[in-house]
């Protein structure tokens, strides 16, 4: 016999009591993460922290703070969104990490959580040799704009094109560029891909395109088709957007430029259908199969 537990909070008093709570029903439930943690504990602690504006890094000395009705009202409502709507925990705060760097999001844009993050902290070394001589960037498929701001603080002197089809998603991208007060580098540009990009061309591309594949688009978590299915789905075999890039990204490098992309599950798949082109796979997080970089001369070459 199922309960519905959130019928009967008035015994909740403390953070704790609402830590122990959220972690019981997201357990319970079997909600997904994929979207910034891992286990419903950091979860629960996320959700309640930023509900009560307390710092995200700091749990134990509110432990056993009481909360107010409203308060308990707000808590309760977050985790209903959380549990029984399935809503990820970014569209609920209405924010994103990427290391130390914080974004908005909402229903729009994809939730980031690239590995092309990791390597843009790091400059992109050793592959670009000095971050200060790159002079344009392009981040194909920006969503929430989130690569693009990072490749701006990556490559300090280099002009930035934010390029996403979607004007949902681009409204959202102009928003966090605001933010970061980086209007003067970041531009945001409405395209399918690179149709409308004609003439322009780019020390580094990066790109975390849309590369999941219809079977598995079948089987996606509730969590997942919250999000925008265009900013998901590429076609029967998920490289339908990677391979139009590829294509397209010679004629948009410059002489020594390079691409790095971002391609989920799909390295086999990508091998076998471009067998002579020579690709190198970067180390992210515990894995060499997710991201790969590629210059202009291989492309050209294969």
């Amino acid at each position: 016999m199922s309960h519905d537990y959130f019928h009967d909070t008035d015994a909740l008093i403390t953070v704790r009591d609402w830590l122990r709570f959220g972690v019981s029903r997201m357990n319970e439930a079997g909600v997904f993460f994929g979207h910034g943690t891992t286990n419903a504990f950091d979860e629960a602690a996320y959700l309640i922290l930023h509900s009560l504006h307390l710092p995200l890094d700091r749990l134990d000395p509110f432990l056993d703070a009481c909360l107010t009705e409203v308060e308990r009202e707000d808590l309760k409502l977050v985790f209903e969104k959380r549990v029984k709507q399935r809503i990820p925990s970014a569209y609920i705060t209405h924010q994103a990490w990427l290391g130390e760097f914080a974004f908005y999001v909402d229903e729009r844009v994809i939730i980031p959580r690239s590995f092309i993050a990791e390597l843009l902290r790091e400059q992109l070394d050793p592959w670009v040799k000095d971050p200060e001589s790159v002079q344009t960037g392009l981040d194909m498929c920006t969503g929430s704009g989130c690569l693009a701001i990072l490749m701006a603080h990556a490559f300090p002197n280099a002009a930035i094109d934010a390029v996403d089809i979607s004007v949902d998603a681009l409204s959202v991208a102009q928003r966090n560029i605001v933010d970061y007060q980086l209007q003067a580098q970041v531009h945001t540009l409405k395209s399918d891909l690179f149709s409308q990009l004609s003439g322009r061309t780019y020390d580094v591309i990066v790109s975390n395109p849309p590369y999941v594949n219809a079977t598995s688009m079948a089987l996606l978590p509730a969590e997942y088709l919250a999000e925008p299915q265009l900013a998901l789905a590429s076609g029967s075999d998920g490289l339908e957007h990677i391979r139009a890039i590829l294509g397209a990204a010679p004629a948009h490098l410059n002489p020594g430029g390079i691409l790095v992309a971002e391609i989920g599950h799909n390295r086999d798949a990508l091998e076998g259908e471009f067998p002579n082109l020579s690709l190198t796979w970067l180390d992210t997080g515990d894995s060499d199969e997710y991201v790969f970089l590629v210059t202009r001369e291989q492309l050209l070459g294969q």
